[in-house]
C-alpha cells in the first residue's frame, strides 16, 4: 500500500477537524493530569465535548478551557448553567483565580468568564462571546425542543464551543447527535445515515447502531469527545485513581403500606399495573402511605443532613405535612429565595431539604450529605443517577445511603431504571476502548498497515511445464 492510498483511506473516516488551538499554552498547575489531557484535547478541537462523571471537576475544566479560549479570540467567555450551580461555579473560579462574574443580562458583561443561567439566554448577545460553554449539557436532549434551538442558533459559528455532562445519552445514544449539531461537527441526520438503521422490527421503528459501524461510531465520538469515569480511564495509569474512588453507595428500599388502587384497575380482579399513562394517577394515591415512610426515616436520625426528593407538588406537600423540618425549594419561588435555600442547606443550617431532581438535581455538589430519600421516583435513568451523583461524588468520606419508598407496582421503575444503567455502562466501556485506540495507548489504535507477503508460491507443474 502506498502512503498516498493509506493517507486517502485515513480521509474517508469520520473525524472532527481541529479548528482551535495549534499550539498548546501551558495550563493551570492545579489540574490533575487526566483533566489537563481533557483540556488540551477540547482547545485543540475547539468545538468539543466532556463527559466526565461527576465529581471528577468538571468545572475546573471549563474554567481552564474557557481562559485559554478568551485569550485566543475577544477576553470574553461565557459559562451557561442550570439554577443555583452559577454561585458554585463563581466560587470555584475564585479558589483557582480567575476573573469571573455572574450575569443576568447583557449590561453587566465584563472581560474573562462570564456565568449565566441557561433561562437568561434571551437576555444575552452570543456574537459578543469568543467561547461559550455548556455546563449539564443535557439540556440538548431534546433537539427539537425551544432551549436546544435556540443555543444551537445563538452560538451557530463561534469557534470555541465545550459541552459538558455526566450523563451524555443514558438512554439513546441518538443523544449524541445533538452534541454533534449544536458543536457544528456533523448534523443529526447525517449521522444517523452514517451508524443508524431504523428498526422496523419494533413498534416504535426505534434507530439503533448498525452492528458492523459500532466501532467506526465510537472512535468518531472520541475525536471530538473526552469520556471518564475514573482518570485512569483517560490517562490509562491506574495509579492515577487514588482519591478518587468513591465510599460505598447503598441503596434501601422501603414499602408503604398497601393502598386500596381498586378503582384504577380495569383488570379482570380490578388490579392496577403501573405504566407511564396512571403514574400519577397511582401516586396520588399512594402519596401519603409513602409521605409516612419518609417520615419515619428522617425521625430516625433528624440531625442527619437529608435530601428528599420528590417529583410532583402534591408529594411535596404531603412530605412538609410529615417532616415540618424540611424546607421546600419550589419552581415558584424567586431565584434569589432559591439559592438563599440552597446556601442554608449547603452550611448545615437547613438540614431536611425537599426538591425535584429536574430542579436541582444536576450541577451541585453537596458532599456534605450522605443520606437521600426517594419519596417519588420516575422512569428517568439520568434523573436518578444525576440525583444521586449530588452526593456520592469526589470529596465525599461516608457510605451513601440511599432510601427508595416504594408504593404498590412500583417495582417496575426499578426495573426499567436497572436496564437503563445497564445501557449506559455499555456505552461507557466502548467510548473507553475508543479513547484509548484514539490516544495509542494499548497500541491498538487503528492503522492502516502495508502487506508483505512472506509466502512464496508456486505455479502447478501442468502450467510451469508450459
Amino acid at each position: 500500500m502506498t502512503p498516498e492510498y493509506a493517507a486517502f483511506l485515513a480521509s474517508k473516516s469520520a473525524k472532527a477537524p481541529e479548528r482551535g488551538l495549534a499550539h498548546m499554552p501551558d495550563l493551570a498547575s492545579h489540574l490533575f493530569p487526566f483533566q489537563r489531557a481533557s483540556v488540551e484535547h477540547a482547545l485543540r478541537i475547539g468545538t468539543a465535548a466532556l463527559f466526565l462523571d461527576t465529581g471528577l471537576g468538571k468545572t475546573e475544566c471549563q474554567l481552564e478551557w474557557c481562559q485559554k479560549a478568551l485569550e485566543a479570540t475577544n477576553g470574553c467567555a461565557l459559562i451557561i448553567t442550570p439554577l443555583a450551580v452559577a454561585a458554585q461555579t463563581k466560587r470555584r473560579a475564585e479558589r483557582w483565580g480567575y476573573e469571573a462574574r455572574i450575569i443576568r443580562d447583557q449590561s453587566e458583561v465584563g472581560p474573562g468568564i462570564n456565568i449565566c443561567n441557561y433561562d437568561r439566554l434571551d437576555r444575552l448577545d452570543p456574537s459578543r462571546f469568543g467561547a461559550v460553554s455548556l455546563d449539564e449539557a443535557s439540556i440538548l436532549k431534546s433537539f427539537g425542543g425551544k432551549t436546544t434551538q435556540a443555543l444551537t442558533a445563538a452560538f451557530k459559528d463561534t469557534r470555541f464551543k465545550l459541552c459538558a455532562t455526566a450523563t451524555p445519552a443514558p438512554n439513546d445514544h441518538m443523544e449524541l447527535g445533538n452534541y454533534a449539531a449544536f458543536l457544528e461537527i456533523m448534523s443529526s441526520n447525517e449521522m444517523l445515515s452514517r451508524w443508524f438503521i431504523n428498526d422496523t422490527s419494533t413498534a416504535s421503528q426505534e434507530w439503533r447502531l448498525k452492528g458492523h459501524a459500532e466501532r467506526d461510531f465510537w472512535d468518531w465520538l472520541a475525536s471530538w469527545s473526552r469520556m471518564a469515569s475514573l482518570p485512569s480511564d483517560i490517562t490509562g495509569n491506574p495509579a492515577d485513581d487514588v482519591g478518587f474512588v468513591l465510599p460505598p453507595v447503598e441503596i434501601k428500599e422501603h414499602y408503604a403500606a398497601t393502598s386500596d388502587l381498586s378503582h384504577l384497575g380495569d383488570g379482570l380482579f380490578g388490579t392496577v399495573a403501573l405504566s407511564a399513562t396512571n403514574l400519577h394517577d397511582v401516586k396520588r394515591e399512594t402519596i401519603a402511605a409513602r409521605a409516612e415512610v419518609a417520615a419515619s426515616i428522617v425521625a430516625s436520625d433528624p440531625s442527619e443532613p437529608r435530601i428528599l426528593w420528590i417529583d410532583t407538588d402534591y408529594e411535596a406537600d404531603a412530605v412538609k405535612r410529615t417532616i415540618p423540618s424540611a424546607i421546600e425549594i419550589r419552581g415558584s419561588m424567586p431565584v434569589e429565595q432559591k439559592e438563599e435555600i440552597l446556601a442554608a442547606f449547603e452550611t448545615g443550617e437547613i438540614k431536611h431539604l425537599i426538591g425535584k431532581p429536574a430542579m436541582l438535581g444536576y450541577g451541585l455538589d453537596w458532599s456534605h450529605c450522605a443520606r437521600m430519600t426517594f419519596v417519588g421516583r420516575s422512569y428517568s435513568y439520568e434523573t436518578f443517577y444525576q440525583a444521586v451523583r449530588r452526593c456520592w461524588r469526589f470529596g465525599q468520606k461516608r457510605t451513601v445511603v440511599v432510601d427508595l419508598v416504594l408504593a404498590e407496582g412500583e417495582d417496575v421503575i426499578a426495573r426499567t431504571v436497572d436496564r437503563k444503567a445497564a445501557d449506559h455502562d455499555k456505552m461507557k466501556i466502548a467510548m473507553r476502548e475508543a479513547m484509548a485506540r484514539a490516544m495509542n495507548r494499548d497500541g491498538s489504535a487503528d492503522r492502516m498497515v502495508a502487506y508483505n507477503p512472506t509466502y512464496k508460491g508456486r505455479l502447478p507443474k501442468w502450467l510451469s511445464a508450459a
